[in-house]
């Protein structure tokens, strides 16, 4: 079957005047990483400002190469540095892409993770590993960079690779805990599993194309087979699944909350869970050659839209009630980059408004746990918003934000995906919109839910009195509150002030939008959304406006199922873990029993046969002539034999 899309030429034009410097980009955060990682307890008084000041330097710079950008005609410019893979046949550039979906993710790393990074250096003040700290930080945004201006699935890779390092480092960062370290190496082994998909990936694109640069796979994917073209992108689905913590490969995205406040914000508002995202809308060629392809990515992000959701409505840590926001909120742009055609922008649209406000309300939850002595548990908050008044307003801002009430962000970025669903042809646009309408109103339950627990109804924190820790809520220092305040701002304006011209700006990248025909009209759509969203709302506020049992109370099977990730852990368990230990125990077992037991065999029957000659070297001539005779003997013996005949 021959791929259903044949794609025009692409072509990049050349990087001149200051585009010609975006390695600055990705090379100064990495030297920043580089001072901060080698010289030691040197930088310890200065050297998370230098963190901060690397991606300010970048941010800058990025907004320069933005309005330069958007005055060429092409609006796509590619620098080759080196050769870095001369190898036959393959040929492989350090090379860089700039154009208008790399220009999104630049400002969104730069900018919110500065934001971040200022943030934590009130968050980290009193921790001795600062330094260090802020070099992972600082290495995190290099790779990312890295990942997002590569122009070829070769520097994508290493880009990758690079923020999978980061992230292990950060997530275990405070390694003297158990729960930290196996955080890090869930996440590490987690992703490596997606990773084996994009490398595998890689290998058939050379196979196929003879090259893995952007513009030749993009031009040619139209030749391939339309077989050919599904197992490429499923392969490209599997390490995007990884990265971005979708099904089945979301379990260690919510574990990841092991690592500082700062870090569950960057990895989730700006940097690693998008990267999925992003390999998706930029290999958006291949993906708009299948069918069949765009229906496994939709389905992929509706079950796991819907899926964050059931479990983020039973839990009550604060930081992974917003993991689980994540995982769903990354459904809904997958369910927008499965759908295609205009429907990528819109995606890229609610991950960029999604960096704002999930960045901003993750520091609303790490400032609750500052003047709350580290405690997580919602249930033990409560009346938080007389303490904590700057959190409190930020705070809601992102609530409001993700939960779609009009005017803010997430309105204008969530509800285009859900026309869009609604949109696809044939029973699967139901399927899907209702899915995605369905996610928007349990959306509103659980984070409903979380705000009311966390900063309303009666006070349920611990005191001296009851023999434990005497809380003392109060409000972050300045250098913690203006990030806030800045990602509030955001988190309320960015969906209505990017969605429009954001789409124009991703045309020569993604396609034009398209005029969307919902099965049920637009604004009948948007009533029952908004009236979803309320009503999910509305019974969170009744259910939970006086507080909640301290302690899990018996519940039903759902309920239960969600306490329990809905037993995906357990699936992957006894699919994945449990087969791939039997197969190792096998393993060793024929390496021990087979492989070893032959090599020590022959060198016990070699060291055996050795010593047992060793006993003929007595030393004694007499017992050497004695030998030496009765070799003669046997020898004339044998002679003798054959003479007369007795030996044929």
């Amino acid at each position: 079957m021959p791929a259903e899309a044949v794609q025009a030429p692409v072509v990049y034009a050349s990087a001149t005047g200051l585009l010609s410097y975006m390695w600055l980009l990705i090379a100064i955060p990495a030297v920043g990483a580089l001072i901060l990682l080698l010289f030691g307890r040197w930088t310890d008084k200065w050297g998370h400002w230098l963190g901060c000041a690397t991606v300010l330097a970048s941010f800058g710079l990025g907004l320069s190469m933005f309005f330069e950008l958007r005055d060429l005609p092409n609006r796509a410019v590619q620098q080759n540095l080196y050769s870095f893979i001369p190898v036959g046949n393959l040929q492989v550039d350090f090379g860089l892409l700039f154009d208008p979906l790399a220009a999104c993710f630049v400002l969104l790393i730069t900018g919110v993770g500065f934001l971040i990074h200022v943030y934590a250096t009130g968050y980290m003040a009193h921790d001795e590993g600062r330094r260090r700290f802020f070099g992972y930080f600082n290495l995190f945004i290099a790779a990312m960079l890295l990942l997002v201006l590569g122009n070829n699935f070769v520097m994508l890779y290493f880009g990758w690779e690079g923020v999978g390092l980061a992230s292990y480092l950060l997530i275990s960062f405070w390694y003297g805990r158990p729960s930290a370290a196996t955080a890090g190496k869930k996440a590490f082994i987690m992703n490596r599993v997606g990773d084996a998909g994009l490398v595998i990936a890689i290998f058939l694109m050379f196979f196929q194309f003879g090259s893995v640069n952007y513009d030749v796979v993009f031009s040619e994917v139209g030749l391939l087979s339309g077989t050919t073209v599904l197992i490429l992108g499923l392969l490209l689905l599997l390490g995007a699944c990884g990265k971005s913590g979708q099904f089945p490969l979301q379990a260690w995205l919510p574990d990841a909350m092991e690592g500082p406040t700062p870090v569950s914000a960057l990895i989730h508002a700006a940097t690693m869970v998008t990267a999925g995202v992003y390999l998706i809308a930029r290999s958006n060629p291949i993906f708009s050659a299948n069918l069949t392809l765009e229906t496994v990515v939709v389905s992929v992000g509706a079950l796991t839209l819907l899926l964050g959701c059931i479990i983020g409505s039973a839990k009550d840590d604060i930081k992974r009630v917003l993991a689980w926001s994540t995982v769903s909120q990354i459904g809904y742009m997958f369910l927008g980059v499965g759908l295609g055609g205009g429907a990528y922008a819109l995606a890229i649209i609610h991950l960029l408004a999604h960096g704002f406000f999930k960045a901003n309300m993750f520091l609303g939850a790490g400032s609750v746990m500052h003047g709350m002595n580290d405690q997580v548990d919602i249930r033990r908050f409560g009346g938080l918003w007389k303490y904590m008044r700057i959190t409190w307003l930020t705070f809601m801002m992102g609530w409001l934000a993700i939960i779609g009430i009009p005017p803010l962000s997430g309105f204008f970025t969530k509800e285009p995906i859900i026309v869009a669903a609604f949109s696809r042809p044939g029973w699967t646009g139901w399927l899907y919109g209702l899915a995605a309408l369905i996610g928007a109103g349990l959306t509103a339950f659980y984070m409903t839910r979380l705000f009311i627990l966390t900063f309303h109804g009666p006070k349920r924190w611990t005191t001296a009195k009851e023999g434990s820790v005497d809380q003392h809520p109060h409000e972050s220092p300045l250098v913690m509150t203006i990030p806030l305040i800045l990602l509030a701002l955001g988190s309320i304006a960015a969906g209505w002030l990017m969605a429009s011209p954001v789409a124009q700006w991703l045309t020569p990248v993604l396609g034009p939008a398209t005029e969307e025909h919902p099965k049920i009209g637009h604004t009948l759509l948007t009533v029952l959304s908004i009236v979803l969203t309320l009503a999910g709302a509305g019974l969170a506020y009744a259910l939970f406006r006086n507080g909640t049992a301290l302690a899990p109370q018996p519940a039903g099977p759902l309920v239960t199922a969600a306490r329990n990730n809905l037993y995906t852990d357990a699936f992957n368990e006894a699919v994945f873990e449990k087969p791939g230990n039997w197969l190792t125990r096998a393993l060793v077992f024929v390496d021990n029993k087979g492989v070893d037991g032959l090599v020590n065999g022959l060198a016990a029957l070699v060291g055996g046969g050795s010593g047992r000659l060793r006993r003929l070297q007595t030393g004694f001539v007499r017992s050497y002539a004695l030998s030496m005779l009765l070799g003669a003997v046997l020898v004339l013996g044998a002679f003798a034999a054959v003479q007369l005949g007795w030996m044929g």
